[in-house]
């Protein structure tokens, strides 16, 4: 028996006040050129993690960036925004220089393969969903401890996806079933074994006059938590009312699976749909000229789109694809013609079991419509996740992705470039999570681990209860 380290790989190591910290690089990957990306998200980005003019002027006409946290502190404290604080600009431009990416320490550890992993939208609670019918929920706050343990009722396959509804009273869980389940993640009962502790009520999204089953990739709660859409295997997006508790809406959506789906906004009424037909559509509920026909459609893709994540602007979003590339969106760059992704694939490939071809990886789509394409990581053999950073800390100035290739790989939206690779897991990450307001980052993989990723100050682990630092082990 040995052992091996987690390790850490960044492109580059800038140096602040004489200290060494890993932060953000700026370069492209060697021998790529990163095609300029659209001016107006460039734009967009830099507003939300960039500092105050004042601050990284050094003379009439001459500008620096990034600017030292101790410019930024004097800055502050000179109160150069007449406010006696950092604007929000000002805050992402700080800390979204500190990457999470010391570590990992351990979370979890399980012999069932981990599918789902997320922090709630205020970050106090933690969900992963394992391939062996376990859902579990850890209170962040409380030092990861495990909160509701859910063992899944008829789970087929595996947990496929979970959400939490806004007030963080009520978790769903879908697997290949018509039947989402609904758990109360507020009661007091730590083990929740379906109907044995606890109700899981299912909420059948299967029509009356269908006969046959199907199963769901994709399921989100609507802001205002009183919606369920989901995305399923039967090509379709439903739209599942939970006051009225019953199905209110079928689309036909696709030609194939229906992988993710997402609300564009909090306005919940557009919806972004991905699927094995290769295409990216955009519904809009209040305009349905016909209940099959999508507002518009966005072409690229060479292969099925595998996770959509939206910006929240009801303007941009990114996907993930089987072609091995994300793709940056501007919806109002959408289509309403189909026919020209028509298929340009001349070799036998899937991606379930082979590695994907060489001689497609420098394809590209005669009428890709994207803003930006990112490369580097591996999409194969489960649907890999992707995102945005976290808006309140980064500005969302970064794409961060699980891959096949066991690694979390995170993007700068901008340039392009890959500014970190996570190593430790030894299969593939199919999901992370960012924590929403500060430097930690948690992957979860198929060899059983969930780990943290962080940036603590002091580049110390923190002393939280239950941690260690992993050491991967290796048997004979």
């Amino acid at each position: 028996m040995g052992y091996a380290m987690s390790r850490l790989e960044i492109e580059s190591e800038l140096f602040d006040g004489g200290n060494t910290v890993h932060e953000a690089s700026s370069s492209t990957r060697p021998g790529k050129l990163f095609p300029k990306v659209d001016d107006e998200i460039s734009q967009l980005t830099n507003l939300r993690s960039g500092p105050n003019d004042r601050l990284h002027q050094l003379v009439p006409g001459k500008q620096q960036l990034p600017v030292s946290p101790v410019r930024m502190l004097a800055g502050r404290e000179s109160n150069y925004s007449g406010k006696g604080r950092f604007s929000s600009a000002d805050r992402c431009h700080m800390l979204s220089r500190y990457l999470p990416v010391n570590g990992p320490w351990l979370v979890d550890q399980t012999t069932s393969r981990a599918y789902v992993s997320q922090f709630s939208a205020d970050g106090s609670l933690f969900v992963a969903g394992f391939q062996g019918s376990n859902i579990r929920i850890y209170n962040v706050d409380r030092g990861w401890k495990v909160q509701k343990n859910i063992l899944a009722k008829s789970l087929r396959w595996t947990v496929t996806d979970t959400s939490l509804s806004p007030d963080q009273r009520y978790l769903v869980y879908t697997s290949m079933s018509p039947v989402v389940h609904i758990v109360n993640v507020g009661s007091s009962t730590t083990e929740s074994f379906a109907n044995v502790t606890e109700i899981h009520e299912g909420l059948d999204f299967s029509s009356n006059d269908r006969r046959y089953s199907f199963g769901i990739f994709s399921v989100k709660f609507s802001t205002d938590g009183r919606e369920l859409v989901a995305g399923s295997s039967d090509d379709s997006i439903y739209v599942y009312d939970l006051e009225a508790n019953k199905l209110s809406l079928r689309i036909m959506a696709h030609t194939a699976d229906v992988n993710t789906v997402t609300f564009a906004d909090k306005s919940g009424n557009l919806i972004y749909s991905g699927s094995d037909d290769n295409l990216c559509k955009v519904w809009d509920r209040r305009c349905f000229v016909a209940k099959d026909k999508p507002a518009g459609v966005l072409v690229g893709h060479l292969e099925g789109i595998t996770f959509l994540d939206s910006r929240g602007d009801g303007r941009y979003f990114i996907s993930n694809g089987k072609d091995q590339t994300i793709k940056l969106w501007d919806i109002r760059k959408m289509s309403s013609d189909t026919s020209c992704n028509l298929g340009y694939r001349n070799f036998e490939w899937d991606y379930r079991w082979m590695d994907y071809p060489p001689q497609a990886r420098d394809l590209k789509h005669p009428s890709d419509g994207s803003v930006a394409t990112y490369k580097g990581h591996s999409v194969l053999r489960t649907l890999i996740r992707c995102y945005f950073s976290p808006e309140y800390s980064t500005g969302q100035k970064y794409i961060y992705t699980g891959s096949h290739d066991s690694r979390v790989y995170i993007y700068d939206v901008v340039t392009g470039a890959q500014v970190a690779v996570l190593k430790h897991h030894t299969s593939p990450v199919r999901d992370c999570s960012w924590h929403p307001h500060y430097p930690v980052l948690v992957s979860s993989s198929w060899d059983g681990d969930v780990v943290k990723w962080e940036f603590p100050g002091n580049g110390e682990a923190p002393v939280l209860a239950n941690e260690r630092r992993v050491r991967r082990q290796y048997y004979d």
